[in-house]
């Protein structure tokens, strides 16, 4: 694979994010990789957790505003240089809101290890995992209403965060520390950088000696309770609203990840 690692050892799969020279932002190529590993660890029968970490200074600058290699910015337009909303909308519900909540529900452990910045599109694939552990440099940060949109394809910002903390994140594009994070219950632990991988890993193994079938059941009862309580519903509805707002800029100017890029990539100083 390309931007993405995988291993498999004594119980535990480690998928890593290897495009550290690029922040970890998510290209297709990436999502796509990232994706199958997930699938390879759900189908193995020695699997019991999956540790999810990333190489280099940071988790991931969410999605790849570039343009290398990233139908984000160049597929999804057409020869003239247009875009249309249902293209956007049927990529994103594939690439983005569908990869997450597909994540969300394998039915066996799952953890993130995170550091440094975790910027938009890097909360769809943290927020899906059942636990993370934060290096203490970590911030998680949603600031895309610099471009026009409410916030990323998975909004688990309001069931994380809490109503006015989300509110928060999404409105002032301020980043979270990992000390807050831990705060609201987004973050288990709190850790120094250079044991990050180490206390990660150790709580996988140490949950791996758990029944696979009664873990299943334990994760499946939590998820259920969320969504009886409409969890799934409200995703969905967001990610539906979600594309208004890429309407609304490309009826203004232009296509939104086109739009803000400095400020954007500001956010990785």
């Amino acid at each position: 694979m390309k931007f993405v690692e995988y291993s498999n050892k004594d119980l535990v799969a480690t998928i890593t994010l290897a495009r550290g020279d690029k922040a970890n932002a998510q290209n297709e190529t990436m999502l796509d990789e990232l994706h199958e590993c997930f699938l390879e660890a759900e189908r193995d029968d020695s699997v019991r957790v999956i540790v999810l970490r990333a190489q280099g200074k940071h988790f991931s600058a969410g999605h790849d505003l570039g343009g290398e290699n990233d139908p984000d910015a160049v597929s999804l337009a057409e020869a003239d240089g247009t875009f249309h909303l249902d293209k956007i909308y049927r990529w994103e519900s594939k690439k983005y809101f569908g990869y997450s909540w597909y994540w969300r529900n394998i039915p066996k452990p799952t953890i993130a290890a995170v550091q440094g910045k975790a910027i938009a599109g890097a909360l769809n694939l943290i927020f899906p995992m059942d636990l993370i552990v934060a290096a203490e440099d970590a911030l998680f940060s949603d600031p895309v209403v610099l471009m026009a949109i409410g916030g990323v394809e998975y909004h688990g910002h309001t069931w994380e965060l809490g109503a006015r903390r989300a509110k928060d994140m999404l409105f002032t594009g301020r980043a979270f520390t990992a000390e807050e994070a831990q705060q609201v219950g987004l973050v288990r632990d709190v850790v120094p950088r250079d044991e990050l991988w180490d206390r990660t890993d150790a709580l996988a193994r140490e949950i791996s000696t758990r029944h696979p079938f009664g873990l299943a059941q334990a994760k499946r009862a939590v998820n259920q309770t969320l969504d009886v309580q409409g969890y799934y519903s409200a995703l969905q509805s967001v990610f539906d609203v979600h594309h208004t707002g890429h309407g609304n800029a490309i009826s203004h100017s232009g296509y939104p990840i086109l739009m803000r890029l400095d400020e954007m990539k500001s956010n990785l100083k």
